[in-house]
């Protein structure tokens, strides 16, 4: 079996994203916490062993160091056969919301909730901009998933590990009540928590935690 190990910081939802298909296919892996707050992968030195492109996570199959979430996450879908896809139609699907995620809902939340939650001085007409983004793109979400269980119907794939992972931390984070702005993203995330092996992020990833300016 390959030996994995993450380089991660618990606030990351994209390293969650890794460890939550890892534990959920009965895999494990070694923590590798990375100073993210305190700039580490933005040196030249990190960047030059690590990852060329300064981003977190990083997954070492056996030794390699691969990058970038979504390809990953389709590389251990094909590799475990668990939560990708069966049919053509299914793939469409899956990469369908799997790169609208990227594109706008991992994308806007992940750097929303990092300025609000993580940041000690933010522009507030920034964080505006951004939050009426994110009520646009959690509408979409929050209507597919009124007549749909999962992202591409009735079982759970990776675009759904994917959408569900910063969606997950606490709401004094992201600052959504989901049960009441949003309630079928609600009842979705607690099937997801439901999955036999899930666990949240910060039971996951362990280490060092950025100070949460917006408690």
């Amino acid at each position: 079996m390959p030996s994995y190990r993450l380089h991660y910081f618990p606030e990351s939802g994209n390293s969650y994203k890794l460890a939550l298909m890892l534990t959920l296919c009965g895999e494990r892996f070694e923590p590798v916490w990375t100073d993210f707050g305190g700039g580490l992968t933005r040196t030249a030195e990190w960047r030059k062993a690590v990852n060329e492109m300064g981003e977190i996570p990083v997954l070492e199959v056996d030794g390699v160091k691969m990058t970038q979430t979504a390809p990953l996450l389709l590389k251990l879908a094909d590799q475990y056969k668990r939560f990708g896809a069966e049919t053509e139609e299914e793939k469409f699907e899956l990469l369908r919301w799997l790169f609208w995620d990227n594109h706008k809902l991992t994308g806007y939340m992940a750097t929303y909730r990092f300025m609000r939650a993580f940041t000690e001085k933010n522009d507030p007409q920034v964080l505006k901009h951004f939050r009426r983004r994110l009520e646009d793109f959690l509408g979409i979400l929050d209507r597919h998933l009124q007549h749909d269980a999962f992202a591409i119907g009735t079982r759970p794939t990776v675009a759904d590990i994917s959408m569900m992972a910063y969606l997950h931390y606490p709401s004094d984070e992201h600052g959504f009540d989901f049960a009441q702005s949003h309630p079928a993203i609600h009842a979705w995330l607690g099937r997801m928590a439901a999955l036999p092996g899930w666990k949240p992020a910060y039971e996951l990833l362990p280490g060092k935690r950025m100070t949460n300016y917006a408690k």
